[in-house]
């Protein structure tokens, strides 16, 4: 049993040397090529790397020979590569910014479409989880729309819109999670108007009645904790909203809620007419 363990052992010492020796071998072998003055040799071992996907020694290369190419019928398809090389290597910013560079570099390639199209998308990718910040979900969404203006007759507006679709239901659930927290916080006021916002910036959503829901509600608490004073004015506002929501949400199954709302808010307005 020793014996299997120890051959196992240096069966996989072997193979770590070996691999961190052909990484050593790649790389020196990278190094020789970058220090050739044979541009044409460069290119061609450029165009190699990239058939074979290895695109961090492609765009090395690439990058290293675009002041001898720039100008040449090569110039414009290197340009390409590179920013799929940094695609591919999930360095979006870096791609991002030579897409972008491309349709300006070369408005009248057939690739610009593409390109257009692959520097909104950047952004997408680097779109995070609900929670945290979302300005990337937001460029990613303008640039698709901004996309989709362009280029009008594209194959690519079917994805574009889809997309869209998703970016702006990403940015309505942070919308939706930032109300919530406020209302878990006991804002109560701030809660009402974040879910009244929600309303007015998704207009078309599934949830609108929803988010009238939890406004009310929000705002009902915050009429509770109000000053007396403070409080026929701003149940006579709930009783109002929620004629509103009946009239606005004829189907909707939170009916019973806003109904129960409704007369809550009577029963305290009640003390008011004595």
């Amino acid at each position: 049993m020793k014996r299997i363990l120890l051959f196992l052992a240096l069966v996989s010492a072997f193979s770590a040397c070996s691999h961190k020796t052909k990484k050593v071998q790649k790389s020196s072998s990278l190094n020789r090529i970058l220090k050739s003055k044979d541009y044409e040799y460069k290119y061609k071992m450029a165009e190699q790397y990239y058939t074979e996907k290895k695109y961090s020694y492609a765009q090395q290369l690439y990058e290293d020979l675009f002041p001898y190419i720039k100008g040449t019928d090569r110039y414009e398809e290197m340009f390409y590569k590179v920013a799929y090389c940094y695609y591919y290597q999930k360095d979006y910013p870096n791609a991002e910014n030579y897409f972008k560079t491309f349709t300006e570099t070369f408005p009248g390639s057939k690739r610009t479409e593409e390109c257009d199209y692959m520097r909104a998308y950047t952004y997408l990718k680097q779109s995070p989880k609900v929670e945290l910040d979302q300005t990337n979900t937001t460029k990613a969404l303008s640039l698709m729309q901004a996309f989709i203006n362009t280029h009008p007759g594209s194959p690519r507006v079917k994805d574009a819109s889809e997309i869209i679709d998703q970016c702006r239901e990403k940015l309505e659930e942070k919308e939706f999670k930032s109300a919530s927290l406020y209302y878990n916080l006991a804002y109560f006021k701030a809660a009402a108007i974040a879910y009244n916002n929600l309303m007015e910036n998704y207009p078309d959503s599934k949830k609108s009645d929803e988010y009238k829901l939890l406004a009310i509600k929000s705002f009902y608490r915050y009429a509770e904790m109000s000053y007396e004073d403070k409080q026929q004015e701003r149940f006579e506002k709930i009783v109002a909203d929620c004629s509103d929501f009946n009239e606005r949400f004829t189907d909707s199954k939170y009916a019973g809620e806003i109904s129960k709302l409704k007369n809550q808010s009577l029963e305290y307005l009640k003390k008011f007419k004595k």
